[in-house]
């Protein structure tokens, strides 16, 4: 029978829910155990594809096109678990469902509740990712705090769960908040309230991850095991780190928290090859220097925002030996009058950036000191990384700076303009049977072989994830290419412009498709691992 773990949170949100379960899944991982991870969103949304940046941080796209909730962005950095829609439940999807059933008579006319109804569709789509016997867990996240009205259909659930399959192949593991009060006190009751709200939805935790500034020593997680009703041996830190993320699988590991979940589960202990998390924190540790990578967006005030680009340059830098340092550039500063060098060069008082990353995006705001970043990165050789709409930009830029088209840009942002070098697919017409939806999902590039896609890659066929509506516009291929924009990859039928570089040019690469998706530490995203590789080499040989 598989296992399933589920994993809540209590006090306050954002302390760290969806690192936790991820970490555990990668220790279970380390010791040879095939992990599903699910994450639980009680938000109403269907999906999270037109939550605002601000409102919710990025929205992480699945093979099967799938926009779901950043922590399956997490799952896919920690562990090798398959990532699909069946993976992201909301209960959105799980209401429209049961509408639908209800509509089609499939009731029989009974009516329609939370218990039973509403709580066996979520139960049937946490079974069927479990479904597969070569799966051993699932680990099931659960969205928001313990006491949130939204979360309560899930709570319940996961109860039912639990009472059904028993102990043995079910738990759950409650993280909490430890506050430290003056005098660096630190204060357990709002875990014991915490518990206490967990049973009253009738869940007892079996395990307690307490969020906390240092490790708790043995006193404090005897009197947190007494007033909870857990047993001391099942009460683990997650204390502040001032390394990365990438370390708790370590730290919990050294807390023995995965032995304490397999012999909860009556699981044989296996041993624990930990060597590519070792090997994270020795390339952590070994890294001399930085490189300062300018990222020029539009939702620059929420870091979670371009969660998935910020850990991919993160994992770059492992892999060249730099600390990568983050500037954020909200790119309507770059607009107008603006001085360029003033924000991205050698006039900025902390120095000149040694690369820029422009990152995806939807809507006007912003998008003509983008075009100014771009034409500075070209025009000083500087490494530029354009992702989506960094690459679309690309594109306008050369429309308005290299053919002199001052009114070049994407009919996204002007549909008055005369030349739309970006345009949706039925605008364009060589591009036949595609639609206007947006483009989601996995699908094939295949790169020229001059090209530095070829040359990160080391193949033609590269598979990447996508997340747009607008293209680069056919009309507009033979001049654009005739003045020496290279178009480095293409759709299989060759309709449609995947990747362009500039000529000549150190490291000036866009691609249509979001690379940073399939980023992990222990795997950094070749496109990201050649950009900072070229952003290092650019630092290296200004400063000679």
């Amino acid at each position: 029978m598989n296992k399933y773990i589920f994993v809540t949170g209590g006090v306050c949100s954002s302390l760290g829910k969806g690192v936790a379960a991820s970490s555990l899944g990668a220790l279970l991982e380390c010791r040879g155990l095939n992990v599903r991870m699910i994450k639980c969103d009680p938000y109403i949304n269907v999906d999270a594809g037109t939550m605002s940046p601000y409102q919710h941080g990025e929205v992480y796209v699945t093979d099967d096109g799938a926009e779901t909730d950043l922590d399956l962005g997490n799952y896919a950095r920690f562990t090798s678990s398959p990532l699909s829609r069946a993976n992201s439940i909301t209960t959105g999807q799980v209401y429209d469902a049961v509408i639908r059933k209800e509509r089609e008579g499939r009731f029989l006319g009974r009516t329609v509740q939370v218990i039973p109804h509403i709580t066996d569709e979520i139960k049937g789509r946490i079974y069927a990712v479990g479904k597969d016997p070569d799966v051993d867990v699932v680990i099931v996240e659960i969205g928001g705090t313990v006491g949130d009205i939204e979360s309560i259909p899930f709570l319940e659930t996961a109860r039912q769960m639990i009472h059904e399959l028993g102990k043995i192949n079910a738990l759950s593991v409650h993280l909490t908040l430890l506050p430290e009060v003056a005098g660096g006190e630190l204060k357990t009751k709002p875990t014991q309230h915490s518990v206490k709200a967990m049973q009253e939805q009738g869940i007892q935790p079996d395990i307690l991850i307490c969020r906390a500034p240092v490790l708790l020593d043995e006193a404090t997680r005897r009197k947190i095991a007494l007033f909870t009703n857990v047993e001391t041996e099942a009460v683990f830190t997650s204390y502040d780190v001032n390394t990365t993320i990438y370390e708790i699988p370590l730290i919990f590991y050294e807390q023995k928290l995965d032995l304490v979940v397999l012999k909860k589960l009556g699981v044989e202990s296996r041993h624990a090859d930990l060597r590519p998390w070792k090997r994270v924190m020795e390339q952590f540790n070994a890294r001399k220097g930085k490189v300062r990578i300018g990222i020029v967006g539009k939702y620059m005030e929420l870091h979670d925002s371009y969660k998935s680009v910020y850990e991919a340059l993160f994992h770059a830098g492992l892999a060249n030996g730099v600390e990568v340092e983050l500037v954020k550039i909200d790119s309507s500063r770059l607009e107008g009058e603006s001085d360029p060098e003033t924000i991205l060069g050698a006039k900025h008082p902390e120095g000149p950036v040694d690369g820029i990353l422009v990152p995806g995006g939807f809507g006007q705001r912003g998008i003509n000191g983008m075009v100014q970043a771009a034409r500075w990165a070209r025009l000083n050789r500087v490494p530029y990384f354009g992702i989506c709409l960094g690459m679309q930009i690309m594109v306008i830029e050369w429309g308005r700076h290299v053919l002199g088209w001052n009114d070049a840009d994407s009919t996204e942002f002007n549909q008055e303009t005369k030349h739309p070098v970006v345009s949706l697919l039925e605008e364009q017409v060589d591009v036949k049977n595609y639609g206007g939806t947006m483009r989601l999902g996995k699908s094939e590039t295949i790169a020229m072989e001059d090209s530095k896609l070829f040359k990160a890659y080391g193949t033609k066929h590269i598979w990447e994830r996508h997340r747009h509506r607008y293209e680069f516009a056919n009309q507009y291929r033979k001049e654009m290419t005739e003045s020496g924009l290279k178009i480095a990859g293409l759709t299989p039928d060759g309709s449609l412009v995947e990747s362009v570089e500039w000529p000549e040019h150190p490291w000036g690469v866009g691609v249509q498709y979001h690379p940073e998706f399939k980023s992990r530490p222990t795997d950094p995203h070749p496109l990201f691992r050649d950009f900072i590789a070229a952003a290092k080499d650019f630092k290296e040989r200004r400063g000679k």
